[in-house]
């Protein structure tokens, strides 16, 4: 039986809690500068224009040229640029995904552990920027929408379902259909986020589809997405073992992990990533690769500096 009090394999409310001081330095409100990882090679056209002036900087590869101040480059020698930020609100969703594939860690904490502990530290830094904080977090048979609103009390209720939801899983056979389930999550997001908002997917991406591809497309031509994904090293790729044994807690199976098994493993895992970073390059949704082992708020805060260089 696993032990629940063990804070790599599930998550308690208080580690969450202490995780709204350490994300400094990541924005994820409406106010983001225009060539910034939620806008500038990832932006969809401005809805409503509503800009204003943030700041003058020197330009960096991957800038509009749009925003150019071409009389201070001029005078300079050296291209600056404006940099502006959206005036208009915009509400955050969460899309928290807890189901069984989840449930895995070879090094460091449980994929679901570290999906957790993201989705705090994003609605700690919406709450801090005074903005409205929505979330859906699922498994393989349920899910929970939380509407979009500010303050403590309700990221603390979103923080808490998440908290439950993790606690849900456990060892044992897993006859779900992988690719039912992600959809299913997709499909109820759309019916609830409306437009303008601000979409983070937070999950391992498990059984993603062109359905999958579909729904998102969708909900991307009205909102911003973005997809934080989270991987385990042994996941991505089998150790090459004469012998290798695996077990779900209950039942174990022991196969060649050489030759054969191995390719058609990575082929597998290769073609459902592929199709990920597809669509996320298409469809332009930065896709943030978050692991099992480092902190998240390092992780994501050097995520979100590459997206903006």
């Amino acid at each position: 039986m696993m032990n629940k009090t063990d804070n790599n394999i599930y998550v308690d409310i208080d580690q969450l809690r202490k995780l709204q001081f350490k994300g400094e330095g990541i924005n994820f409100s409406p106010r983001q500068a225009v060539n910034s990882v939620l806008n500038g090679r990832y932006a969809s056209k401005l809805r409503g224009r509503g800009l204003n002036f943030e700041e003058l900087r020197h330009y960096r590869a991957g800038d509009d040229i749009r925003y150019m101040d071409w009389k201070v480059t001029k005078r300079t020698g050296k291209p600056h640029i404006k940099v502006f930020t959206e005036e208009r609100e915009r509400n955050v969703f969460l899309i928290v995904d807890q189901r069984a594939s989840m449930f895995f860690g070879s090094k460091g904490k449980m994929k679901s552990v570290i999906g957790a502990e993201l989705a705090a530290l994003i609605g700690w830094r919406v709450v801090a920027a005074g903005d409205r904080i929505g979330a859906l977090i699922f498994n393989d048979d349920n899910e929970t929408v939380l509407p979009a609103k500010r303050g403590h009390k309700h990221l603390a209720q979103i923080l808490h379902t998440v908290v439950k939801f993790n606690h849900q899983l456990g060892l044992g056979n897993n006859s779900h259909n992988a690719s039912d389930s992600i959809n299913k999550g997709w499909r109820k997001i759309a019916q609830v986020c409306g437009h303008d908002s601000l979409i983070i997917y937070v999950g391992d991406g498990n059984g993603w589809n062109e359905k999958t591809t579909h729904l998102m497309k969708n909900i991307r031509r009205h909102n911003e997405v973005i997809a934080c994904n989270i991987i385990d090293a042994l996941e991505q790729k089998l150790p090459s073992m004469a012998q290798m044994v695996v077990s779900d807690g209950e039942l174990q199976i022991q196969f060649d992990a050489l030759g054969k098994t191995q390719q058609q493993y990575q082929q597998r895992i290769e073609s459902q990533q592929t199709l990920y970073a597809k669509t996320a390059t298409k469809y332009r949704v930065p896709l943030l690769t978050i692991n099992t082992i480092k902190p998240v708020n390092i992780q994501l805060r050097n995520a979100f500096r590459r997206g903006g260089e």
